[in-house]
């Protein structure tokens, strides 16, 4: 398939790709609100790609910050959101709208795709990297390379695509594209990131990482989670080192107190609140709702890993791809139908 899924966009995209601006979004979900715009509404949640994009309101537009302020309980049972970087040059929110408004290719791919699962029992979170290059059908556009469907359709086609791929439900998906990644970091002073494997970034500034405990601001933390030539196996590390950004992140977030109240959990909204593209069914109370509802998660109970792949390949129009592994991704599948990803995690080894 030529067009949006080819590799020639994405080399040309290469320097300027906003990998994981995702990233940050994941936080919330495991309780750090500061990161982004995540939730699961008080009402019933629609199916896998919710309506039109929208910027997440303001906490000051929703609810007070003061030290009074309430927010209402999680909904219940098990809960998927799913997570983009958008790889786009410019503004993703305005890209989207005009998309949703007109149809039409727009020139952006997920480069991070990670689907976070938060069981019924709220006892830790999951998260699900997918390997952007990883083959599949994208409704309406045939077979694909599954970052395309952001390109073809946008978040909201993105979100079918990964529901059909795992046989389950999106209840919301949220994205951040570069300069949104960057900025949160930076607002947070910074993270420290135990950095799994030593490396220089081949971009911009070169950083070099050290092994072990790295102090990131937000550009160094960009060419941390973009990186992937600097690598003998490409994506497979970035996608580890995404997951580690995470981790350090998480961890950070819940030993700081940024959401040990209402109030703290409506201010940290308000920080992330210009960079966050989410669903319709999504606002600032609800998102501060999820972070403060699970405060009292152990990051170190949190199990993140990669959806299984068969390696890579060519497509037969000569694309390099990440090929599915339909046997390891039917074992997800069921895993998730019976909110078991904890099973999944200990039979494969996971955490």
């Amino acid at each position: 398939m030529a067009g949006p899924a080819g590799d020639g966009g994405a080399r040309r995209r290469r320097v300027r790709s906003r990998v994981l601006l995702a990233a940050v979004v994941l936080v919330v979900v495991v309780g750090a609100v500061v990161a982004a715009f995540l939730l699961m509404s008080p009402r019933a949640t629609p199916p896998a790609g919710s309506p039109s994009p929208t910027p997440t309101a303001s906490a000051s537009e929703t609810v007070s910050s003061s030290p009074s302020a309430t927010l209402p309980p999680l909904a219940s049972g098990a809960m998927n959101i799913l997570v983009l970087g958008s790889d786009i040059r410019g503004n993703a929110r305005d890209a989207v709208a005009r998309q949703e408004a007109g149809g039409g290719v727009v020139d952006q791919r997920s480069d991070m795709i990670m689907l976070i699962h938060v069981p019924a029992d709220r006892s830790r979170v999951f998260g699900i990297s997918i390997m952007r290059d990883t083959w599949v059908t994208i409704a309406g556009h045939g077979q694909a390379k599954i970052n395309a469907a952001l390109a073809l359709g946008g978040p909201r086609l993105a979100a079918d695509t990964v529901a059909a791929m795992l046989s389950t439900r999106i209840d919301h998906y949220a994205m951040l594209d570069f300069d949104g990644f960057k900025a949160i970091t930076d607002a947070l002073g910074g993270v420290d990131v135990n950095v799994p494997l030593a490396f220089t970034a081949t971009f911009d500034t070169h950083h070099a990482f050290a092994q072990g405990l790295n102090h990131l601001d937000g550009q160094a933390a960009l060419e941390f989670v973009r990186e992937r030539y600097a690598f003998a196996d490409g994506d497979y590390q970035r996608v580890r080192d995404q997951q580690a950004f995470v981790r350090s992140l998480v961890a950070q977030l819940l030993t700081t107190g940024r959401v040990r109240g209402p109030a703290e959990a409506m201010g940290a909204v308000a920080l992330a609140s210009p960079y966050v593209i989410t669903d319709q069914g999504l606002d600032a109370t609800g998102i501060a709702a999820l972070g403060y509802g699970l405060r009292g998660i152990d990051p170190a109970a949190d199990v993140f890993f990669t959806l299984p792949t068969a390696g890579t390949g060519t497509s037969a129009d000569g694309q390099s791809i990440v090929v599915p592994d339909d046997a390891g991704i039917a074992e997800v599948a069921a895993a998730l139908a019976r909110d078991d990803l904890g099973g999944y995690a200990a039979a494969h080894g996971l955490g």
